[in-house]
């Protein structure tokens, strides 16, 4: 007896199939009884179809439709988680958020910049540098890191000499002495979400000001304008 695979090579399978859409490549519930009716009609009396044979083949269709069924489900799930998570950044839009990086943006309307200084452990003074986009050190001044943890840090806008610096893009940079030993330590930045956009691979994407797209999933905390 032949097995249902070996009948798809046959020309009884052939016009089994005959009213299946040729543009079609893939078999319907409807088409593989459609094969299992011929395969029982031309099997030989003298051997006639195995049961376990005819269930296995039963089952693999089954197997096959159900993870093509779980496919459009995810895919469907995936439009919704997609489309709630845009719902939800829309709601950042005029906040600020809390991003893993000391890039910020000195505006007319806001002229100093806050973030956060990670530390591993507690140091007495934590050094902090600011930066302009060509690199130059704009300010110097010192954090106390006595607590350890995330510690708060505000730069005012000002220059060495106490002059206001221009609007632009700054970055604050964080080092501290360790265990005997100089660190840079790692620096968020709070940024203004002007707009969010979709992305068909990284879904909700905010725009924040002078720091460019940033995921949703990358947002470390939000707070108010």
């Amino acid at each position: 007896m032949n097995s249902l695979n070996s009948l798809l090579d046959t020309s009884s399978t052939s016009q089994a199939t005959s009213s299946v859409n040729p543009n079609n490549q893939s078999l319907t519930q409807e088409d593989f009884f459609s094969l299992l009716s011929t395969q029982l009609s031309m099997q030989d009396p003298s051997n006639p179809v195995d049961n376990d044979q005819m269930i296995a083949q039963m089952a693999s269709f089954s197997t096959v439709d159900g993870i093509g069924k779980l496919n459009d489900e995810i895919v469907n799930l995936n439009t919704v988680m997609t489309s709630s998570q845009a719902l939800q950044a829309s709601g950042l839009v005029g906040q600020k958020v809390l991003v893993p990086s000391g890039v910020g943006y000195l505006s007319a309307e806001d002229n100093s910049i806050k973030g956060v200084i990670s530390s591993p452990s507690p140091v007495s003074t934590i050094k902090v540098s600011v930066t302009d986009e060509s690199g130059q050190v704009v300010k110097n001044f010192n954090v106390d890191g006595s607590a350890g943890g995330n510690i708060d840090v505000a730069w005012d806008g000002t220059d060495n000499n106490g002059n206001q610096m221009s609007p632009g893009i700054y970055t604050l940079n964080a080092n501290a002495t360790i265990d005997g030993e100089a660190q840079d330590l790692a620096v968020s930045s709070y940024g203004h979400v002007s707009s969010v956009s979709l992305n068909s691979t990284s879904g909700a994407v905010l725009n924040v000001r002078g720091i460019g797209g940033v995921r949703l999933a990358d947002v470390l905390a939000v707070t108010e304008a």
